[in-house]
């Protein structure tokens, strides 16, 4: 079981203890708008409640409207939100929460202005404390293999475990180290690509992406009951 959450002002502990429950979050980029809610659907198929679209493409926008407008059982998290701006797209196209690989004291403040649950991205102890000056204890971990993996977390986290910090890896998690991830009390819910992987969405395999979701989902069950 995870630890509860200190207070936080940037991400609601209702909302960690919701996106803990779900433990897997499939990293979403959408090229063609007319893919979004078919992959949206096939994750949700599969099991896979938690989603974080990237804003990275022409149709992010549009893609995360019509999630949001026309699969209600799935939580859509925003990703790769870079500048105040995005903040304010999120937001008012309905995402439930925001994340960014990195850390931008402008990007968290806005959040904050506007009631974004948000949680920002760091790679060092120097990032960590950073953010927890500005009130966030739900940090984004990227990129989480190439860094080191779940060695490189564990102990870099020793330092703050008085903070009740919780993590969600992105960056090199897949099935095959999943459950080792999913194992560590501190993690709220990994990020993983390969679920509905960009392949995938161009032919329009919706069928693998409820198999790979079915397969994450069972890992999820077997270590968080």
């Amino acid at each position: 079981m995870h630890t509860k959450l200190k207070e936080d002002k940037m991400f609601p502990r209702v909302l960690a203890d919701e996106l803990y429950g779900k433990g897997i979050v499939a990293v979403l980029t959408v090229e063609n708008v007319e893919h979004a809610v078919p992959a949206a659907k096939a994750l949700l198929k599969g099991g896979i409640s938690a989603i974080e679209l990237v804003m990275r493409t022409d149709v992010s926008e549009t893609a995360l409207k019509n999630i949001v407008s026309e699969v209600p059982g799935v939580m859509v998290g925003v990703g790769t939100i870079l500048t105040p701006s995005q903040v304010d797209t999120a937001k008012e196209l309905g995402g439930t929460y925001g994340v960014a690989p990195g850390f931008s004291p402008n990007v968290v403040k806005r959040a904050e202005e506007i009631g974004l649950p948000f949680a920002p991205g760091i790679s060092t102890p120097t990032e960590i404390e950073a953010a927890v000056a500005l009130g966030c204890r739900v940090l984004k971990l990227f990129p989480a293999e190439p860094l080191g993996g779940l060695n490189y977390l564990k102990a870099m986290h020793a330092a703050y475990r008085h903070l009740d910090l919780q993590y969600i890896p992105l960056g090199g998690v897949s099935e095959a180290n999943l459950s080792a991830y999913l194992e560590m009390p501190e993690i709220l819910a990994i990020g993983g690509s390969w679920i509905a992987a960009g392949a995938l969405l161009k032919e329009e395999n919706w069928d693998e992406i409820t198999r790979r979701a079915e397969k994450a989902y069972e890992v999820f069950k077997q270590v968080r009951g």
